[in-house]
């Protein structure tokens, strides 16, 4: 065998994806507000762009006119020349600028650094009269417990953290002094559990509990109900209470069914989560793409786009870019370049505008009774039926429908939301499962409490309207939507 090199000429196809075809499918991807950021950034960095405002009427137009021709005349009058060392002593303050713009300060937003559980906790510890032994340990408590308020670490673990730092600090002295007189004594199990009393006092009531059981009791405790039924269901009988369990605990407290049942509806009031509140999430403002109005019994879809920047090729530029003998090389390149960019963004801006206008058409129409009468009347709709109907690749309208809004009669859904998988009926019709989920929902809401229906009660009452499932369907639906088995929904 011998190794050689050599040149041949080969012919293939390849599919590439163009750079601006990438810029397309983006645009169709992004949201409102991360849109009008974008056309932003593209306004400053491409000349060839500006805003299209709207036009003057003749009254203004006429007016400014007669400004010009007044200014044209003055220079005239001062033989064309500019007193450019006025200007400087006035602080390059051009005559009638002083009139029109007046410096204002501007306070730049500062973001503000919001408090959270912890913060809350160690300001309520500096009140306390702790001595720094119990200080030193109460930040181990604190740094363990978790944005809802429980305590995720055994008091074994945090006695032993608090060892380990306590070891480096004494280690730190002795080479330091090289004394190993009056050193701290390790923590012990008995000091963490008289902190840990400590801090199940604190504010929120439930805060530092190790369990849903321990949370319950300790705001029962503050609410002064130790002597109730509720107190005694929770602390001696905590695993009946959850499984709802009334007859035997009925029996065994000597009690009507009732009366157990009431005492533990008492629970509502009490907070599972203490933490929680102190999560600060910030606001979260959604901003519709796209709204459908009723207009004289039409569904009439109109784009929300009224803060998207208009944008139209400069025509001082385009002027520029007409002269071809003033630019040569890299000159030519350059304005080719962003005249071309320029001109396809407004192209696809445009193209984002119809797509998306097209795609929701088809649902409005599609969706019709759901505008009409509400979610149990949804229809089944794929990403693949609007692609065939619009005559699009189902990956565009993926894109589409993504993290965009409409603003609807009955409110702001993401249009995902007027997507779901289909279920067969006895009329040959397909039925959506975000309709039958809403269904399932009102059966059980309507249900008569005592005698709550089952899975197989809600699978015939669906068949009675005409929709086939499985029972195991309606399991997996009722367990999505945060419903309790029949046993567990019933009252006695």
């Amino acid at each position: 065998m011998r190794t050689s090199l050599q040149q041949s000429v080969v012919m293939k196809q390849e599919l590439r994806m163009n750079p601006r075809l990438y810029q397309a499918m983006d645009l169709l991807y992004m949201p409102l507000l991360e849109l009008q950021q974008h056309l932003k950034e593209e306004l400053l960095t491409n000349p060839f762009l500006e805003l299209q405002e709207p036009d003057e009427d003749e009254e203004q137009a006429a007016t400014d006119k007669e400004k010009e021709k007044e200014k044209e005349q003055a220079e005239a009058e001062d033989g064309g020349e500019v007193n450019w060392e006025d200007i400087i002593l006035d602080g390059f303050n051009t005559p009638g600028t002083r009139a029109e713009y007046e410096e204002r300060e501007f306070f730049e937003p500062t973001p503000v650094e919001l408090r959270d559980l912890s913060d809350h906790l160690y300001d309520q510890l500096q009140m306390l009269d702790l001595t720094p032994r119990q200080l030193f340990l109460s930040e181990l408590f604190v740094g363990n417990i978790e944005e809802d308020g429980y305590l995720r670490a055994s008091l074994e673990e945090i006695v032993d953290g608090a060892n380990k730092l306590l070891e480096e600090q004494n280690q730190a002295i002795i080479r330091a002094k090289g004394e190993t007189a009056d050193l701290p004594q390790p923590f012990t199990l008995e000091e963490a559990e008289q902190l840990l009393a400590i801090m199940q006092r604190l504010d929120p009531p439930g805060v530092a509990a190790r369990d849903l059981r321990e949370c319950l009791i300790l705001q029962l405790r503050e609410l002064g109900e130790e002597d109730t039924l509720t107190y005694k269901l929770v602390d001696e009988a905590f695993d009946d209470l959850i499984t709802h369990r009334w007859s035997e605990l009925a029996k065994r407290y000597g009690l009507d069914p009732r009366a157990v049942q009431d005492a533990a509806d008492e629970l509502a009031r009490l907070d599972p989560k203490p933490g929680i509140q102190y999560i600060s999430t910030g606001d979260t403002y959604v901003v519709p793409d796209l709204t459908v109005e009723n207009i004289e019994g039409q569904y009439r879809v109109f784009l929300n786009d009224g803060g998207v920047p208009r944008l139209r090729i400069s025509r001082v530029y385009q002027e520029i870019a007409g002269d071809k003998k003033k630019f040569v090389g890299e000159n030519r390149e350059f304005i080719t370049d962003k005249l071309n960019s320029a001109s396809w963004l407004i192209q696809a801006i445009e193209q984002r505008r119809q797509t998306m206008l097209k795609v929701m058409n088809f649902i409005v129409d599609r969706q019709r009774d759901f505008f009409e009468k509400g979610v149990e009347h949804l229809r089944p709709l794929t990403l693949r039926e609007v692609a065939d109907v619009i005559e699009m690749h189902e990956s565009t309208v993926s894109r589409v429908t993504s993290q965009k809004y409409v603003q609807t009669p009955r409110g702001v859904y993401p249009l995902k939301f007027f997507f779901s998988s289909s279920l067969g009926t006895t009329t040959g019709e397909d039925a959506s499962s975000r309709a039958v989920k809403a269904q399932i929902r009102k059966l059980v809401d309507d249900e008569d409490t005592s005698s709550p229906l089952t899975d197989s009660a809600i699978v015939n009452a669906l068949k009675d309207r005409g929709i086939q499932i499985a029972r195991r369907t309606v399991a997996k639906y009722r367990d999505q939507l945060g419903i309790l088995p029949a046993r567990m929904r019933k009252r006695v």
